[in-house]
């Protein structure tokens, strides 16, 4: 027999549904949440209240900071918690300094998602440390400074249908180091969400072990767009697109301060990583590449516009350094770990068993990489005392195969100075021989068509994520007066407004009541709303009279929004003519 769920007075109980959530591509992974009895908490940030029982969205919290205290800390779940925040923003004050110590489960996860549909829920930066089974859902999240989400130490993280964005000028440094931020975490998943705005890396993962970024948008970066590293492991990177990055889309590995590490994986940056049906497109190095890396496999990618300043592949070193405490370098050591224990000491990381195979690179006529096709330095001595093999080498089991490469002239350099891996490379390779024909860039769909001498395992297998560029602006937010009669014998006392999207920021204020040419005033009335959709102005007073009547929404001040920020065109008006008096 089922146990009953044990549910604490003030709050409302709902069974989380079972669903399957799947991408346009069903190739790609999605995280089941399984199903789970929640408590559901309300927020809104402008009707709530925090002595609100906030067990339903009529007795709405006014702060997360509220909803968030009301989640047991530092002790397993039983019985999971959704925070439903309503349509609105989310103020720095109104939201936990740190999302800290909530350890949800597998049957009681903790869940914070826009409850009015996505991006309606607009939140300053993120900062959890030491969280467990924490879902965010549908969140726009935004911030011009620091990172603007940061994961430490979290364990079962989905971001799913998310925004979160960094504001500013990346030429000028103006905007967060870096937009999406996870260290020393297991089991980051992102799905669906759109990344950008960051002087450094759009995402970043450092010992990070688990998990899956799958069709999302990552771009906007002065360094790489993405990468994994600083012993990260056994991630799968699918059917996103990477753009508008300075030193390249992907890496799997780069590198790391040895303190920052987290044993067992203190060797390779990056071990088990899968990048596979992604689009880069539009950036200034590397399309993706490995940076000391382990049983890494790049497959069926399609790179348009890279390389501009260097090459458009790379498979190069990791770099290891001790960044101030000597004491954690030298445990590291200890342990087996590769490094050094000297600060300002940095040494080469190697790759083993790197595939990168059956991918498409296409820059077109003029947009040739700046220097040659691919970039594999030859071996390096680490120091004796560092436990990384030597002579260490970048292209130890590396195999570079039915890649088809339409970059520059047919004697643009190779880069590669091994003389029998560049024979590999040329013969197993198609450099310059075919080019690859795409369904249409110039409007987001960068599919390989089909043709005579190209592999048909070269390129994407199925969807490669999201094709088209950044979803187009938001349709002007309309809104319409409703239940107003044309000609009434009888007195109007009560009228609803229906904005397009659900809005926030109404009030009696905004409203203009007119008896012909006369100004009346609506004190006394009442405005409800259940939705932020529709409102109703109720008891209007002093319309018992025969008379012309005009009720408007204010044009200009009023301070209504909606999730994107934009408030309701004008004219907005209704009027109806009451054609005898009622008696008192």
């Amino acid at each position: 027999m089922r146990a009953r769920s044990r549910c604490r007075p003030r709050f409302e109980c709902e069974q989380l549904e079972s669903r399957s959530l799947m991408a346009a591509d069903a190739s790609l992974p999605m995280l089941d949440i399984g199903s789970s009895t929640l408590i559901d908490v309300w927020v809104d940030p402008v009707r709530g209240d925090d002595s609100a029982s906030g067990a339903v969205r009529e007795q709405a919290l006014r702060t997360v900071t509220e909803a968030w205290r009301r989640v047991p800390s530092g002790v397993p779940l039983t019985t999971g918690f959704r925070i439903n925040l309503a349509a609105g923003t989310y103020s720095e004050t109104s939201i936990p300094n740190y999302w800290e110590s909530r350890r949800g489960t597998v049957t009681a996860p903790v869940i914070v998602r826009a409850a009015d549909g996505v991006g309606t829920a607009r939140l300053p930066a993120i900062n959890a440390f030491n969280c467990r089974r924490l879902y965010l859902d549908g969140l726009d999240i935004s911030a011009g400074g620091g990172d603007v989400a940061h994961f430490e130490a979290c364990t079962h993280v989905l971001l799913r249908d998310c925004t979160i964005r960094g504001l500013g000028t990346i030429a000028t440094y103006d905007v967060p180091q870096e937009t999406l931020k996870a260290n020393q975490c297991r089991f980051m998943y992102v799905e669906r969400c759109d990344i950008s705005g960051a002087w450094d890396n759009a995402v970043d993962f450092v010992a990070v072990q688990g998990g899956h970024v799958v069709a999302s948008r990552i771009h906007r970066a002065g360094d790489w767009a993405m990468y994994v590293k600083g012993g990260s492991a056994n991630i799968v990177v699918a059917g996103n697109a990477f753009y508008d990055a300075g030193t390249g889309g992907f890496t799997a590995g780069q590198g790391t301060g040895f303190e920052f590490m987290v044993a067992p994986w203190l060797t390779y940056e990056a071990t088990g990583i899968t990048f596979r049906n992604n689009l880069v497109r539009d950036v200034q190095g590397a399309g993706f590449g490995v940076n000391g890396g382990s049983e890494i496999v790049i497959a069926n990618n399609v790179a348009y516009r890279v390389g501009s300043r260097s090459h458009v592949i790379e498979v190069a070193f990791g770099s290891r350094t001790c960044d101030g405490d000597v004491a954690a370098c030298q445990a590291r050591l200890a342990q087996g770990g590769w490094g050094t224990t000297t600060i300002g000491g940095d040494e080469p990381i190697p790759n083993r068993n790197v595939s990168i195979i059956d991918n498409v690179v296409l820059n077109p006529d003029g947009s040739a990489s700046r220097w040659q096709q691919f970039f594999v330095p030859l071996p390096r001595t680490p120091s004796p005392d560092s436990n990384i093999p030597s002579p260490a080498r970048a292209d130890d089991g590396l195999s570079i195969a039915r890649n088809v490469i339409w970059n520059g002239s047919v004697d643009h350099p190779l880069g590669i100075e091994q003389q029998g891996l560049a024979a590999a490379i040329l013969a197993g390779n198609s450099i310059n021989t075919l080019r690859p024909t795409l369904v249409d860039p110039s409007r987001g769909n960068y599919g390989v068509i089909a043709a005579a001498g190209i592999p048909a395992t070269a390129g994407p297998q199925g969807d490669i994520g999201p094709l088209l560029p950044a979803p187009p602006p938001p349709t002007p937010l309309t809104a319409a007066f409703a239940g107003v009669p044309a000609e009434t014998a009888f007195a109007v006392t009560s009228v609803t407004i229906a904005f397009a999207r659900p809005v926030t920021g109404v009030t009696l204020d905004d409203f203009v009541l007119k008896r012909g040419s006369t100004f009346l005033s609506l004190a006394g009335a009442r405005l409800t709303t259940t939705d932020g959709r529709t409102y109703t102005l109720s008891q209007i007073p002093d319309t018992a009279i025969a008379a012309t009547y005009l009720i408007r929404l204010k044009g200009q001040g009023t301070g209504i929004a909606d999730a994107f920020g934009l408030a309701p065109m004008p004219p907005i008006i209704a009027s109806w003519r009451m054609t005898r008096p009622v008696a008192a």
